[in-house]
């Protein structure tokens, strides 16, 4: 199935100072770009057609992949002055590149990409700002065995702030922690099929508008997630992604575990 990324908004919450321009898709986690990490989790799926919604920072997300150097993470042998690599990141991606505005809602952008899809009856969608560990052939599978026009993944409450239950005159009842609530936020990562695009409307939302009109018509299916999942929608959490990064604490970087596997069979 082709991967639809969401590489165009502004990321505001993620700049670090006023002179930081890097779009969010390239802020790094370890050697490699956010956006990086995310496509490796779909090519370790097997799905390795990607379509860049590309809006805000295009041009510099563009050039990212096109002075792509492999031997930065990757083995290699130089013979005669010529790069021979060991492995491989990329040589199998096929990557479209799509200016679909700066302004473009999530919705509005994944219309302006729909004739790049092709014939494809279903395929995926990311926000492009969050990493996890979720099995995505398991994902899939029960997605088709729903019936649902489309899923997301979704994920128990993230937040550390504590709601209060607190009377008219101020007396407070109850504290309880956002994360102890029986609720599941959206986890960005999608499996859709294109009878989705029948409830985006000219300038719409993914969410907000297809979503939201199939939830409750047994046509939306959420795939629960209670494993690691983290976004890197603000400086600090990318940090804090980019610092485990460096201890070796990286669990969705799913392909590492099955190269771990093949070695200790071998």
């Amino acid at each position: 199935m082709k991967v639809v990324l969401f590489c165009g908004g502004y990321g505001m919450r993620m700049r670090n100072g006023d002179g930081d321009t890097i779009p969010k898709p390239l802020q790094m986690v370890g050697p490699r770009p956010l956006l990086w990490h995310i496509m490796k989790y779909y090519a370790h799926y097997g799905h390795t057609e990607f379509v860049l919604c590309l809006g805000y920072g295009a041009a510099a997300i563009k050039q990212f992949f096109l002075d792509y150097h492999e031997e930065e993470s990757n083995d290699f042998v130089l013979r005669d002055g010529k790069v021979e690599l060991l492995a491989t990141d990329m040589s199998d991606w096929s990557i479209t590149f799509v200016d679909t505005g700066v302004e473009s809602p999530i919705g509005e952008r994944l219309r302006r990409v729909r004739e790049h899809l092709g014939d494809d009856e279903y395929f995926l969608a990311n926000y492009s700002d969050v990493l996890t560990d979720a099995p995505l052939d398991t994902m899939i599978e029960k997605y088709h065995a729903s019936g649902a026009v489309a899923s997301m993944l979704v994920v128990p409450p993230q937040s550390s702030f504590h709601c209060v239950d607190v009377s008219e005159a101020g007396e407070i009842k109850e504290i309880v922690p956002v994360s102890r609530f029986p609720i599941w936020e959206n986890g960005g990562y999608f499996v859709l099929s294109q009878a989705v695009f029948d409830h985006i409307p000219p300038g719409g939302d993914l969410v907000g508008d297809a979503c939201m009109a199939l939830a409750g018509r047994g046509e939306l299916f959420g795939y629960r997630h209670d494993g690691f999942w983290k976004p890197a929608d603000t400086f600090k959490e990318r940090a804090e992604l980019d610092l485990d990064y460096g201890r070796g604490i990286r669990p969705w970087a799913v392909w590492e575990r099955s190269a771990r596997a093949s070695a200790d069979v071998a």
